[in-house]
C-alpha cells in the first residue's frame, strides 16, 4: 500500500445559513486506500465529501491534494485533479439513455461527428471491467433506482479517476449486487484508487475500508484503522451514546383487529400478477422480494402512481376508486416512495410547504392559505418527529438525508392516513436515525394505523412486520406469520429454493 497521502484536509469549516456543517477538520486521505467516513444523518459526511471533490467550497480551511494547495470551484476542477463523486442522491440526465450518461462529457468525435460504435467498443470494455451489464439505448428515467446507480458507477470508473468520493452506493442495491459493486471497489483500491466511503452500513464499512473517520455533529471524532473497530465502538462514536441495535418490542396485535385494507387480483400486465394482501388494524405487514421483484409496482398501483390493468382495493371493507394519487390521499392511504428526490420531496421549496402540498385544502379559506397555521402546525410536527432544525422555513436541500426522510414522513402524518406504505423508508439514514424511524412505524401500528412497509433490508422486515409477504416476479409466493416467520422461510420463498 503506497503511504503517501493523496488528500488532507487542514482545519476546514463549513457553516449553511446558522447551521455549521464542518467545524476545523483535520484529516488525511492515504494514497490506494479505502477511507470511509461513518457518522449520523446531520454529522457533515455527505458536507465533507462534497468538499474533497468540488461541489461545494468550504468556508475556512485548506485542502491540499497531491501536496499542492487547491481551491475548486467546481465539480470540474476537482475531476481536473483525477477527483469525482458518486453522489447519494442521483445525478444522472433522466432523458438520456444509459450509454449517453456514461460516456456525457467525454464523448468521441472525429471531424465534429459522435461516433457511436467507437463509444459502444469503449462501453463493452467499461462493463467487463465492472461486472455491470445494462442495455445501452434505455433513457435512465425507465430504470429502477438500482440500476441507475450503476450508471452512476459505470460513469465514474469511465473517468479513470485517481480519487473517488462514493456517498451511499449500496443504498438501493440489492444483497447480490451490493457484493458485486464492493468487489469493485476493491479492485478499485488494489489498481491505486483512493476511495472516500460513505455509507450507513457498518458491517459493510468494516469488511471493506482500510480507515474509518467518525464525524459527529460537524466535529471529527477519531481515525483509526477499520481492524480496530467494531459496529458497537462506531455507533458509539458516533452518537456519543451506546446504542441497543435490535429491532423496538413489536406492538401486539389485538385478535379481533379489523382488516382496513386489502387489494385481490392487483395486475399489471409484464410487472405484477394476481397480486392479493390485506393489512389489520395495527398491523405492519412486510413486503419482501428481491429487487425486481415487483415490490414497489405493487406500491404505486395501490396508490395510483401508475395505471392498472385490474384489481379491486378495499379501505374499512369499502371499495376504493383509486385511479391517481389525489384519489388515495382522500381515501387515506399514502405512499412513502423508495426515491426522496425524484419521488417523494420538491427538492427547490422549503421544508414547510413540502409537508403541507398535498393538504392545502384544509389550510385554505377562500383559496387563500392560512400562513401562521400552515408554520405552526408543521413546525410542530417537525419538533415531534426531531427534524433537525425543526424550521419550516429552511430549505429541503440544507437538511441530512435523514432529516429529508423525516420530512418526507412529516409530509404524510400532517393528516393522520388510515394506512401508510413505507418503500425503503430507511434507505440512505444512519442507525440513529434508522431507530427513530423504527419507533415512529410502532407508533402508528400503535395507534391503529395499517402499515405495508417495503424493505430490500430482510432483518428489517422481519424485525418490524407482524406478517410478511413474500414476492417473486412480479406475484405473491408466500405468506408468513407468527413461529413460521423466519429469516430462513422468507429467503428461500424470495429466491426460489427449497427449504
Amino acid at each position: 500500500m503506497n503511504s503517501t497521502v493523496h488528500i488532507e484536509l487542514r482545519n476546514v469549516g463549513k457553516r449553511f445559513d446558522a447551521v455549521e456543517a464542518l467545524a476545523n477538520i483535520n484529516l488525511n486521505v492515504v494514497r490506494g486506500t479505502i477511507h470511509a467516513l461513518v457518522g449520523e444523518n446531520g454529522a457533515g459526511k455527505s458536507t465533507l465529501g462534497k468538499i474533497v471533490s468540488g461541489v461545494i467550497r468550504p468556508d475556512q480551511g485548506e485542502v491540499i491534494v497531491n501536496g499542492q494547495r487547491v481551491h475548486y470551484t467546481s465539480p470540474r476542477d476537482a475531476l481536473a485533479d483525477g477527483i469525482t463523486m458518486i453522489s447519494q442522491e442521483l445525478t444522472l440526465v433522466p432523458k438520456l439513455g444509459v450509454l449517453e450518461n456514461v460516456f456525457l462529457g467525454m464523448e468521441t468525435h472525429r471531424a465534429g461527428i459522435l461516433q457511436g460504435d467507437d463509444m459502444r467498443q469503449r462501453y463493452e470494455r467499461l462493463t467487463a471491467r465492472s461486472g455491470f451489464s445494462l442495455p445501452t439505448d434505455v433513457s435512465v428515467a425507465k430504470m429502477r433506482v438500482a440500476d441507475q446507480k450503476k450508471v452512476e458507477i459505470l460513469r465514474a470508473i469511465a473517468r479513470n479517476a485517481q480519487l473517488i468520493v462514493m456517498d451511499e452506493p449500496t443504498a438501493a442495491l440489492s444483497a447480490d449486487e451490493t457484493e458485486k459493486l464492493l468487489d469493485i471497489v476493491r479492485w478499485l483500491r488494489d489498481a491505486g484508487t483512493t476511495i472516500v466511503y460513505i455509507s450507513h452500513f457498518l458491517e459493510e464499512v468494516l469488511s471493506l475500508a482500510d480507515i474509518v473517520t467518525v464525524l459527529r455533529n460537524g466535529q471529527l471524532v477519531r481515525t483509526a484503522p477499520a481492524r480496530q473497530e467494531t459496529p458497537e465502538s462506531l455507533v458509539t462514536a458516533m452518537l456519543g451514546r451506546a446504542m441497543n441495535l435490535a429491532f423496538p418490542p413489536r406492538i401486539p396485535l389485538a385478535p379481533d383487529a379489523p382488516v382496513v385494507f386489502s387489494v385481490e387480483g392487483l395486475t399489471r400486465a409484464g410487472l405484477i400478477e394476481n397480486v392479493s394482501l390485506n393489512i389489520r388494524a395495527g398491523e405492519i405487514v412486510g413486503l419482501a422480494g428481491l429487487v425486481g421483484s415487483g415490490r414497489s409496482e405493487v406500491a404505486r398501483a395501490i396508490f395510483g402512481a401508475d395505471r392498472r390493468d385490474r384489481g379491486v382495493i378495499k379501505i374499512v371493507g369499502q371499495h376504493a376508486q383509486i385511479e391517481s394519487p389525489a384519489d388515495a390521499i382522500r381515501a387515506g392511504l399514502v405512499l412513502l416512495p423508495e426515491s426522496r428526490k425524484l419521488q417523494g420531496l420538491v427538492m427547490g421549496l422549503e421544508v414547510g410547504h413540502n409537508v403541507t402540498l398535498p393538504h392545502l385544502d384544509t389550510l385554505s379559506r377562500a383559496t387563500l392559505i392560512r400562513g401562521p397555521q400552515e408554520h405552526r402546525e408543521t413546525k410542530d410536527l417537525l419538533a415531534n418527529l426531531d427534524v433537525r432544525p425543526p424550521e419550516p422555513r429552511v430549505k429541503v436541500t440544507s437538511l441530512s438525508g435523514g432529516n429529508q426522510q423525516k420530512v418526507l414522513f412529516a409530509k404524510w402524518l400532517f393528516r393522520r392516513p388510515r394506512i401508510l406504505i413505507a418503500d425503503e423508508p430507511t434507505r440512505g439514514v444512519d442507525v440513529g436515525a434508522k431507530q427513530a424511524i423504527y419507533r415512529l412505524l410502532n407508533s402508528l401500528a400503535e395507534q391503529g394505523m395499517g402499515v405495508l412497509l417495503i424493505s430490500s433490508e430482510i432483518e428489517e422486515v422481519l424485525g418490524l412486520a407482524h406478517r410478511v409477504y413474500a414476492m417473486r416476479q412480479g406475484r405473491v409466493v408466500a405468506e408468513f406469520e407468527g413461529s413460521l416467520l423466519t429469516e430462513d422461510a422468507v429467503m428461500h420463498a424470495v429466491f426460489a429454493t427449497p427449504l
